[in-house]
């Protein structure tokens, strides 16, 4: 059930997210975030989050594309109930990628080079 709401809450939110032509958006990062969630919330195997982390990082391509991920990411976090962070925190390192910033609900976005 919770994965249900979980996902029903992504979807919701990728319907009022704004698409920009060629922008960044945030319902990139959610529509990943719906991929991730059955290891994210303990459910699960891995299954294609790495694929889906490597194709953030590859795609935040400018300063202000990585603050939005991370903002984007940050907001998931806080939404979607059950997430361990510790696993959302170790996923860029598990996945063999670089994140220009932690995943954690501290971060300051703001300051994501």
């Amino acid at each position: 059930m919770g994965g249900k709401i979980a996902c029903f809450v992504v979807l919701c939110m990728l319907m009022v997210v704004p698409y920009a032509s060629g922008a960044f958006s945030c319902g990139q990062v959610q529509a990943g975030v719906v991929k991730c969630l059955p290891y994210l919330q303990n459910r699960g195997p891995v299954g294609q989050c790495c694929d889906v982390v490597k194709g953030l990082i590859t795609s935040a391509k400018t300063t202000q594309d990585r603050r939005t991920a991370c903002s984007c990411l940050k907001s998931a976090a806080s939404i979607i109930k059950g997430i361990d962070m510790s696993k959302a925190a170790s996923l860029p390192a598990m996945c063999g990628v670089k994140s220009p910033f932690k995943i954690s609900l501290s971060t300051d976005c703001t300051k994501v080079q």
